[in-house]
């Protein structure tokens, strides 16, 4: 890997993925050598943690269930207090292809702070339907507009944060179900950050339990309308970030 991107870390929240976390930390280690991989075992009750350190990854095990927001809030702390400039976070469940981590971090390289992931810009065949995609189609809307820049998948777990949003969430990346998603966009378009997508594939999961099932994919759509207000009325002053690196 280039010296320039060498401060990466790649951040892997995990819960119950004993079964897909070594394939997914391995596809990591060959799409990009070199880069470090930090597992952060969200409360599982099988051997995720001993599965991902004999795959190679660093650790970090808690206690009980955080939810993605919580577990990324440790993977960021992490970075920032081991001196590393990005994060690339990744699904452990292998819906993520490792081979577009270049692709987002190329991107932070460009003058982007945060950069998506998107699974509706032009690249695979991901679908997704009902409310769920109406939901999905309306944030995208919404979110575009508050960025100032156009986003066609702003759900998108598989994103890259440069070292301002490295900083930023550190403090404050959401914990609360869509907080991690849509209320972090907003959260960094109110800092001024600047936010970019790039077009990636999205594959089925490999292994492990849905997060989602047709009775929660029809609640979707009210839970992201009342999150992304909830994150809209916040007082933009909560949030700090250094305008230089």
């Amino acid at each position: 890997m280039p010296s320039e991107r060498a401060r990466t870390l790649v951040v892997m929240p995990a819960f119950n993925e004993a079964e897909t976390v070594a394939s997914v930390i391995a596809e990591v280690f060959h799409a990009v050598p070199g880069v470090p991989v930090l597992v952060v075992d969200d409360g599982s009750a099988d051997e995720t943690s001993h599965v991902a350190k004999r795959a190679g990854a660093m650790v970090a095990t808690l206690p009980f269930n955080l939810g993605v927001g919580g577990a990324m809030r440790v993977g960021f702390t992490f970075a920032l207090e081991n001196g590393f400039d990005n994060v690339v976070q990744i699904d452990s469940d292998g819906q993520h292809d490792p081979m577009s981590v270049l692709s987002l971090v190329e991107e932070l390289e460009k003058g982007a702070d945060l950069v998506l992931g998107a699974r509706f810009a032009g690249q695979g065949d991901y679908q997704a339907h009902g409310p769920r995609r109406w939901a999905m189609t309306i944030l995208a809307v919404v979110l575009s507009g508050i960025s100032g820049t156009k986003l066609t998948d702003s759900t998108s777990g598989f994103r890259a944060s440069g070292p301002r949003a490295v900083q930023l969430f550190a403090k404050h990346y959401p914990a609360e179900y869509l907080g991690d998603t849509i209320e972090s966009l907003v959260i960094a378009a109110r800092s001024g950050l600047v936010v970019r997508q790039v077009p990636v594939t999205m594959r089925p999961r490999s292994g492990g339990v849905p997060s989602h099932n047709p009775i929660k994919s029809a609640a979707y759509l009210g839970r992201a309308v009342l999150a992304l207000f909830f994150a809209y009325i916040r007082p933009s002053s909560t949030y700090s970030v250094r305008r230089t690196v």
